[in-house]
Parts: structure tokens; C-alpha cells; sequence
């Protein structure tokens, strides 16, 4: 027996607002940790080590700015210094953030703030 027009279009609007709450809800998750990061991260708080051919590195960029996330950014192609401390560091890839001196690979707006929480 096949579904009737009426019971598939039930169904469809039901995953339809199903993905619409899902979706609402994971913006408002990543608003809630973008504004608890804002006011945990003093200036000098995050130092992001970056490249010019790294696509985290963009999105972390673009996060801090739409945030009004304070950071520092050093990119190991165009500063010596920075090549010179991220080769230190012995760090696989970029981004590195250094949280309250504490490296972190990667970008994670949880895990920043969970280091920020801490007094990191």
C-alpha cells in the first residue's frame, strides 16, 4: 500500500522543521560560545600563528573579527620571528593558538573558551 500525498507532505514538512530547530539551535550554541570567548579574551590573550595558504586559518580569522574576538596574528610567511617561534614549537600545521601561552592546534571556539574558563 503506498502513503497517501497528505501523509508524505506531513512527513516532509516534520524533517523540514526538524533541520529548521536543529539548525536554529547550533547558531544559537556557536553565539552563545562566541560571546562567552568575547568577554573572557582580554587583548594579549590569543595569539593565532598563522599561513597564508591555510583555509582554518581564514575561518578563525573571520571568526575573531565577526565576534569582536581580541587576538594577535603572526603569518610564518611574511615574519621571521613568527617562523622562528612556530619551527620552536614544533607545531604540524597551522593555525596554532597560543591561549594564555598554552598552544593549541587547530581552531575550536569550545575549545578556546573551555581554555579561557580555566584561567588557561
Amino acid at each position: 500500500m503506498r502513503p497517501s500525498k497528505s501523509a508524505l507532505a506531513g512527513l516532509v514538512a516534520l524533517v523540514l522543521g526538524v533541520s529548521a530547530a536543529s539548525q536554529w539551535w547550533a547558531g544559537r550554541h556557536q553565539q552563545s560560545v562566541a560571546e562567552e570567548v568575547a568577554a573572557l579574551a582580554a587583548p594579549g590573550d590569543i595569539h593565532m600563528i598563522s599561513s597564508q595558504t591555510c583555509g582554518s586559518c581564514i575561518l578563525a580569522r573571520r571568526w575573531f573579527t565577526e565576534h569582536g574576538v581580541a587576538y594577535s596574528e603572526c603569518v610564518i610567511e611574511q615574519d621571521a620571528v613568527c617562523r622562528a617561534d612556530f619551527e620552536a614549537r614544533r607545531a604540524p600545521g597551522t593555525p596554532l593558538l597560543v591561549v594564555r601561552g598554552q598552544p593549541q592546534l587547530g581552531f575550536s571556539p569550545e575549545r578556546l573558551r573551555d581554555t579561557l574558563k580555566l584561567g588557561g
